[in-house]
């Protein structure tokens, strides 16, 4: 069994946790993660943990990347309980 979970893992390459590599690059454990599942870091995962090769990760952080979104979204003009007030028959 454990031999099944260990031949996916490249030996020669260094790996770190997705929480050393979160403070390493400013980026969550969330999106570390996510980045692994969708293969744009290259890494492996045991159980529930996933680790990330150092040289993946130093590779995606020199990548331009598009900047995110800055602070709270906007709220839009009409919330959807105004939406579904307005929806119903008017009683007067």
């Amino acid at each position: 069994m454990l031999q099944n979970l260990l031949k996916d893992i490249d030996q020669n390459r260094e790996s770190i946790t997705t929480a050393q590599a979160a403070e390493r690059s400013d980026l969550s454990q969330v999106y570390l993660a996510q980045l692994l599942r969708e293969n744009k870091l290259e890494g492996f995962q045991l159980g529930r943990d996933w680790y990330v090769y150092i040289d993946s990760l130093e590779a995606f952080l020199k990548q331009k990347r598009k900047p995110g979104p800055k602070g709270p979204r906007k709220k839009s003009a009409q919330t959807h309980a105004d939406v579904q007030h307005n929806d119903l028959p008017s009683t007067t």
